[in-house]
């Protein structure tokens, strides 16, 4: 135990990342996994490696980073966003101020502008898309995804949107550009402000509860009044008025 109490402060120090915002069971065994994997036998040990090691270093944050995702996940919420949520927003307003928080490799920043196409010309669309992993920002800009993760996208979108380069698909420079790709860590970084959507989906289910009581508020702050937070299907906020929400669809918080 106190070998990993070390860890995370030394972790902090030298990185900024808090790992105790980190639900402890789950990032530990992720970590220690990992450490095994390299050949090291305790936290200190791998701290010694990863500090004077860069390539180590990287390695370690890709880990504890999550980067499962795909297209359009849980196609009913996106449709809901399409179909109720952004004409909500844009009756007051055509010029949305977006972000994808937590992004990974881009599909969910790409989704919300394959998705605000349907409103806006794409020339009107900017969306700012963060993430801690950097490597994984790499990845999105580069925008080339494999078959798997355009499972759920529909076809129309997958037509307009990508060119087909047999195993993988490419999208189009058209909507790349609508995404400002950069590095973010959410437990430790300030916030923009006067955002009209926020989608911050499938990573607060990784951190405590305190950590999850910091985020929401500081989404809640970063919001437009009447702005709205797009939450992961398992992240379902039940006292939304504590943080100035009120719920206006399932996963989609309005802030008061």
């Amino acid at each position: 135990m106190a070998d990993y109490a070390s860890f995370i402060v030394n972790i902090k120090k030298k990185t900024g990342i808090d790992l105790s915002l980190y639900k402890e069971p789950q990032m530990k065994r992720r970590l220690t996994s990992l450490y095994e994997k390299r050949g090291y036998h305790s936290f200190s040990d791998y701290f010694i490696a990863i500090h004077n090691d860069q390539e180590l270093l990287d390695d370690f944050l890709e880990r504890i980073t999550i980067n499962v995702t795909e297209f359009y996940r849980n196609a009913q919420r996106w449709e809901i966003l399409e179909q109720k949520i952004l004409p909500m927003l844009l009756s007051t307003n055509k010029n949305l101020k977006t972000w994808s928080a937590a992004c990974s490799s881009g599909e969910e920043p790409y989704s919300l502008a394959m998705v605000l196409s349907a409103h806006l010309p794409l020339k009107n669309v900017s969306i700012l898309a963060t993430d801690l992993d950097t490597m994984v920002l790499d990845k999105a800009e580069v925008g080339l995804y494999a078959k798997r993760s355009l499972k759920e996208l529909p076809k129309k979108m997958l037509d307009r949107f990508f060119i087909n380069q047999g195993q993988y698909y490419q999208i189009k420079e058209e909507i790349k550009q609508t995404v400002r790709f950069q590095q973010h860590n959410l437990l430790n970084d300030k916030f923009e402000n006067g955002f009209d959507l926020i989608i911050c989906r499938n990573v607060m289910i990784y951190f405590t509860d305190k950590a999850k009581e910091q985020l929401y508020t500081n989404f809640a702050k970063a919001l437009k009044p009447n702005g709205v937070l797009f939450v992961g299907s398992t992240e379902q906020i039940f006292t939304p008025d504590k943080y100035g929400f009120e719920q206006v669809e399932t996963f989609f918080y309005r802030k008061i």
